[in-house]
């Protein structure tokens, strides 16, 4: 059956991200209306899923070009004949590298991606999921106070955990100044104006965020750890269990994704491509600083308020003591 924008079904999967997308079959081609329904919920829940896709590397990169160009990771490890595709292939003989941390793709470049897609390949029994953050929400779930602080500060981004693979020698200190050439380090907002739906989103991930710009490295340290652990809360997170032939296409301007490292020495396999973006663009509207609410879930400020049932309750205590006694 051919791809239409007709039998485009969506289903929400995460609070504040996350959307399957049925009646679509990526081994057919999308014409550019079908597209763009796909494209619209995209931007709008910020991750989509696309289930039973038995789909080649180069059906795969196909439909990720209607996305945007595609580009080359300079770390990652690239197929030969393919260098915009990227092959996660671990297991016992070839663990994984420094995908369970918190992180945006690639923002120690000047233009860090738009876009990332994976497509599941050999799946592992048990573990092996990846968990993703909305930014968006985790942004929305600071004080005003807070926004109103970390609005206009900019942060310096580095491809730190990549320094790793550098040996010691002349040719590995060559080699390391070659890319440090390349990818100087690199400052963006905090807090970054989304280019389609122009939400603010937090922008700074523990992985390549290392110091915001104008702070004391205590300063700098104290806040940034603050602003990683937005990611952490589950309310903004979205879990992803794979299946073969799943495809998973996240917003990188606006998410944050973490791989779990608990399938080891289990093999897992997915093909990556990722789309190029553009400039971050700081969000400069000013928060309502006469307010400290947190947006993470209602809180409580008058008797009236219920606390989900909870109440002290003085003579089950009391009752409790004469038990004891």
């Amino acid at each position: 059956m051919a791809n239409s924008a007709e039998n485009v079904q969506v289903i929400q999967r995460g609070r504040h991200l996350g959307a399957e997308i049925q009646g679509i079959n990526l081994t057919q081609p999308v014409d550019d209306l079908t597209f763009k329904v796909i494209k619209d919920v995209f931007v709008e829940h910020e991750l989509i899923v696309f289930q039973d896709q038995p789909i080649t590397s180069e059906q795969q990169i196909g439909f990720a070009k209607k996305f945007g160009e595609l580009s080359v990771h300079p770390f990652s490890p690239n197929s030969d004949e393919t260098p915009e595709l990227i092959i996660f292939d671990n297991d016992a003989d070839n663990p994984p590298f420094g995908t369970d941390c918190w992180h945006s793709d690639e923002t120690f470049r000047a233009e860090p991606p738009k876009a990332t897609m994976l497509h599941g390949l050999i799946i592992p029994e048990v573990g092996g999921d990846t968990m993703f953050a909305s930014m968006t929400s985790a942004y929305e779930g600071l004080s005003d106070r807070m926004k109103n602080f970390i609005s206009g500060l900019e942060c310096i981004h580095d491809f730190k955990p990549f320094r790793a693979l550098f040996n010691n020698d002349e040719k590995g200190k060559a080699d390391l100044r070659y890319f440090e050439d390349r990818y100087p380090t690199i400052t963006h907002p905090v807090v970054r104006k989304h280019p389609v739906s122009g939400k603010p989103v937090l922008f700074v991930n523990p992985q390549f965020s290392i110091r915001i710009k104008g702070m004391s490295e205590v300063e700098s340290r104290n806040l940034l750890d603050q602003l990683f652990e937005q990611a952490k809360i589950p309310e903004f997170q979205y879990r992803h269990c794979w299946d073969v032939d799943t495809v998973v296409i996240w917003d990188n301007r606006s998410t944050q994704h973490y791989a779990v490292h608990d399938y080891f020495p289990q093999r897992r396999k997915l093909n990556r491509v990722t789309i190029k973006g553009g400039k971050v663009l700081p969000y400069t509207d000013a928060a309502d600083t006469r307010s400290v609410h947190n947006n993470k879930s209602p809180l409580p400020d008058s008797p009236k308020v219920k606390h989900g049932g909870h109440v002290p309750k003085r003579q089950l205590e009391r009752e409790l003591e004469k038990v004891k006694t």
